[in-house]
């Protein structure tokens, strides 16, 4: 970098990613980039309506005018898949959350799955993904990790993780290894507080930074950090996000990373309800941090990009130490974003990967030999296959409330709809993820006319809804042997439930798997998934119902 091309602000500036409201460019990312040199944005589905719109916003945001506009935005996205994918629209691959690739346990299928992201990604004008997410999930009541882990079992995890990295990088997308030095063993969403990750160094090296070290020899090119606190690392209980201890000592030296480090949103509460966001900024920088995410409102951003400011020109941070970072960022731009040279009229075809052919002689595609591979047979009753002959009562909760990360899309398709295109005969009851008494009253009602029902259970956050517990626990004890359940997101759920006679685990509410699913309860397909993590001590991690 030469130095005495960059003012000051200028360099500060490449070190903020900031999030905006539009689908268009706006006042707020038009100000961020003109007049305090944002190095990068954010997309969330609040700046998504199509292909066509994605693709032309990426080409005019790189158009904005700016002081070296040589040097191209970062455009970055949290598309891990499954629950949290911000392309989710007409035209973009659903892609497969990293769980169910874990159930399939196939590398093949995840480093395809991110090769087959990334090539979307780019034709969109994407450059930076926020994912993989490498936390180890071994806390059943995490509220915020669940099935975006790849499971428990570390070394599974950090297989599954080099595989994605190797598929979005080779494509030229920016990998991002997330949450340093781990999320998966928390009980508090950071989004909402402050958690604690208590355990000593070698429990800590031992699980949670096995992934990372082994995305960082596979070359990772940049690291998110986790809003957490690490007593083993850190005893003055500081989040790894404002930690030197975590980022510099421990993730620069101990570990020997060199790429670029890159923290969480600063406006989640646990940094933004505790230290505050322009606090925040200067101690990750101070951290060693490379890149500051500040999501969602200019006040902060601006005021975030000021504080660090003040903090150079009054010596709190050197310059060099800003130099530093704009360095790795540069170098990481050059390697991966070149010239951009975004078409925003080219269009962006689904499912265009296909895989080798399977030994039914046909080849099948990608996502759908995924969710195929995916689908868990927990438990296995005299009901299981269904009767495709017979009439079926589908439950399905409905999503109606937006959580902190995966900002769902309405998923209008059901488990219905996919035993339908069976041939089965079905009727759909709908029932909200939170049901009031009269919704319960009503299935209940409606399912004594029938002798197979089907009923799905979904879980966002760390604990299953009781109204969804007492509705499969009074269908149970109602229809005894006639309930098939089946969980569309964290697969603990049979631990509310234990007199279920049929248990299956899906991971996700996409149509691939429940098409999947359709086809194993059917009885036209065997389910050959197993557990990425234990459910108790009689469902351990790798386990699947041993069918005859």
């Amino acid at each position: 970098m030469n130095e005495s091309a960059w003012s000051l602000e200028e360099k500060i500036g490449q070190l903020f990613i900031c999030g905006f409201h539009s689908l268009e460019t706006d006042e707020q990312i038009l100000t961020l980039v003109k007049d305090y040199h944002v190095g990068g944005t954010v997309y969330f589905r609040r700046n998504i309506e199509s292909v066509p719109q994605l693709a032309a916003l990426s080409s005019a945001l790189q158009r904005l005018p700016r002081n070296h506009a040589d040097v191209p935005l970062f455009i970055a996205i949290d598309q891990e898949g499954g629950m949290v994918a911000r392309l989710d629209h007409e035209g973009m691959s659903r892609i497969p959350g990293n769980m169910s690739l874990g159930a399939a346990d196939d590398l093949s299928l995840t480093e395809a799955t991110a090769r087959l992201a990334a090539k979307e990604m780019l034709d969109l004008g994407i450059n930076f993904n926020f994912a993989p997410c490498i936390d180890v999930n071994n806390n059943p009541a995490n509220p915020v990790i669940g099935v975006r882990s790849f499971g428990e079992n570390p070394l599974k995890v950090a297989e599954h993780g080099v595989a994605a990295i190797t598929g979005y990088q080779q494509q030229g997308v920016i990998a991002t290894a997330k949450h340093f030095p781990g999320h998966g063993d928390t009980a508090v969403d950071s989004h909402r507080g402050l958690a604690s990750v208590p355990h000593d160094k070698e429990r800590l090296n031992a699980v949670e930074l096995l992934p990372f070290r082994h995305a960082i020899t596979a070359g990772v090119d940049a690291i998110m950090t986790a809003h957490v606190i690490f007593p083993a690392f850190e005893p003055d209980g500081i989040p790894a996000t404002l930690s030197r201890k975590v980022l510099t000592d421990l993730l620069r030296t101990e570990l020997g990373y060199q790429g670029v480090i890159v923290t969480d949103c600063l406006e989640m509460h646990a940094i933004s309800k505790e230290s505050g966001i322009a606090e925040g900024a200067v101690q990750s920088i101070e951290a060693g941090a490379d890149l500051v995410l500040v999501s969602h409102t200019l006040r902060d951003q601006i005021a975030a990009i000021e504080a660090v400011k003040t903090a150079v020109k009054e010596g709190r941070i050197t310059e060099e130490r800003i130099n530093q970072s704009v360095e790795r960022v540069l170098r990481l731009k050059e390697q991966r974003l070149g010239t951009p040279t975004f078409d925003s009229g080219k269009e962006v075809l689904a499912d265009p990967v296909q895989m080798p052919l399977t030994p039914e002689g046909e080849r099948v595609p990608l996502l759908t030999q995924i969710a195929e591979k995916s689908v868990t047979l927990v438990k296995k009753g005299l009901n299981f296959p269904l009767d495709a002959a017979k009439p079926v009562l589908v439950v399905w909760p409905e999503l109606r409330h937006r959580t902190e990360v995966d900002e769902p899309a309405v998923h209008r398709y059901t488990l219905a709809d996919a035993l339908e295109k069976c041939g089965v005969q079905v009727e759909l009851a709908v029932i909200g993820t939170y049901p009031e008494d009269e919704e319960l009253e009503q299935v209940l009602k409606a399912s004594l006319a029938f002798d197979q029902i089907a009923v799905v259970t979904y879980t966002a956050e760390g604990a299953l809804p009781e109204g969804q517990k007492q509705l499969v626990q009074e269908l149970c004890r109602i229809h005894d042997d006639r309930v098939v359940a089946v969980s569309t997101r964290n697969p603990y759920d049979i631990n509310e439930f234990p007199e279920a006679e049929t248990y299956l685990c899906l991971y996700e509410n996409r149509s691939y798997a429940l098409d999947a699913l359709a086809k194993m309860i059917t009885g036209r397909l065997k389910p050959t998934g197993v557990l990425p993590v234990g459910l108790n001590s009689s469902y351990p991690a790798g386990y699947s119902h041993p069918l005859n």
